[in-house]
């Protein structure tokens, strides 16, 4: 007999409007994912998001599902979309079992009734800003080839005065990684107290090992986490939440690491597109990485399946170089997708691989002193008396 729900958890990022987007970033990678769908709507339909709802709420063993909202620009859905959908999971939900809701936005179609049903429903809402006006225009324009920060500033703000919790995600460039503190302050100052920094590094081309010329330098971006990493240590522990130092932190006090892209293996964290395919993972939205349609009576053999378990599975075939590098549990090799260049032996390893090796060598000390407070029952934030006193 099948089984109803997976092994182990598994988290699905929903795209409710596939690739459409009303800006045009020039780093995007996923506006081009439309070619899939030649002659589509790139609209998810009612049929498809019932059943996409009572796939995940069916599946999923955990007793919290978060369902994560992404695009292109799911704004563009339209907030009956929305409402639609949290009907649903409260139709759907197992007994016992809790939903919850976040998505990731640029930001500039936000208005007060946005902000209004966000607040409502308690939506955690990542805005997409990478830095300030100049840093952010750089790369992120709308189709008519106009800066977008100050519409994006505002969605932000009418976000935060509607109390909606708020990150940052900050896709970390060739335009902005030579400035981190003016970016990190910057995002610090509107109110921003959870980040994300996502460096860009895509392919000139598909099979090529060189990168696109917005992609982020290695020994830049391990800078540009240094010293961004140094000013928080020393004045904003506890206040300040930074994902990457919250998930190195991790693995010093004894967890795994927190983020997929430096677990052991992965593949547990797939992409619905519009019409309810189901893909291995956001970055490997390929015709030969699709599992199939999504349906309440397929998903689990879906994301149990052998396909899947091999791609998850891939992850952990590391170059010589990694498995004797000193900082491995850290990262684990990085995610595939950014596996662009060999490695002595012929193996792919991450383009990023001098970048993290600077900053897990150059982050150990603080960190493991911060774990230390921990294991003792003291607050992480006592370093920063400590780092003060040693300047």
């Amino acid at each position: 007999m099948t089984s109803t729900t997976a092994k182990t958890p598994f988290h699905l990022m929903i795209k409710p409007v596939g690739a459409t987007c009303n800006l045009a970033c020039a780093y995007c990678y996923y506006l081009e994912k439309a070619r899939l769908y030649p002659g589509s709507p790139l609209r998810m339909d009612e049929a498809t998001l019932k059943e996409v709802t009572r796939a995940y709420l069916q599946a999923n063993p955990t007793p919290e599902v978060v369902f994560a909202w992404q695009g292109g620009e799911p704004l563009l859905a339209g907030l009956p979309f929305f409402r639609r959908a949290l009907a649903l999971q409260r139709q759907y939900a197992r007994p016992g079992q809790r939903v919850s809701n976040a998505l990731q936005t640029n930001a500039t179609l936000v208005d007060g009734k946005w902000a209004a049903f966000f607040a409502e429903h308690d939506f955690l809402v990542g805005v997409s800003l990478d830095g300030p006006v100049a840093l952010h225009d750089g790369y992120r324009r709308d189709r008519g080839g106009r800066g977008t920060y100050a519409r994006a500033e505002a969605g932000l703000k009418a976000l935060l005065e509607a109390g909606v919790e708020c990150n940052a995600l900050v896709t970390v460039n060739r335009e902005n990684a030579g400035q981190p503190l003016e970016v990190y302050r910057h995002l610090v100052g509107l109110g921003l107290r959870h980040l994300q920094f996502i460096p860009i590094v895509e392919r000139a081309a598909p099979d090529s090992r060189k990168v696109a010329p917005w992609s982020v330098r290695p020994e830049t971006y391990g800078e540009f986490l240094c010293q961004i990493f140094d000013w928080w240590a020393r004045h904003e522990v506890g206040e300040v939440f930074v994902q990457l130092f919250e998930c190195a932190l991790n693995v010093w006090c004894g967890g795994p690491p927190t983020l997929c892209v430096f677990g052991p293996t992965c593949g547990r964290a797939l992409v619905v597109e519009h019409n309810g395919d189901l893909y291995a993972c956001d970055h490997f939205v390929y015709p030969e990485h699709r599992r199939g349609r999504v349906t309440a009576e397929g998903l689990v053999a879906l994301v149990d399946g052998a396909e899947q378990a091999a791609f998850g599975a891939g992850k952990a075939d590391l170059p010589q170089e990694c498995l004797e590098c000193a900082v491995r549990a850290f990262c684990h090799g990085d995610c595939p997708k950014h596996r662009v260049r060999l490695a002595d032996d012929g193996k792919a390893i991450s383009y990023l691989c001098p970048a993290y090796r600077r900053f897990f060598d150059h982050s150990a000390e603080v960190l493991q002193a911060m774990a230390g407070e921990i294991a003792a029952g003291r607050p992480a934030a006592n370093v920063m008396e400590v780092l003060r006193l040693g300047q």
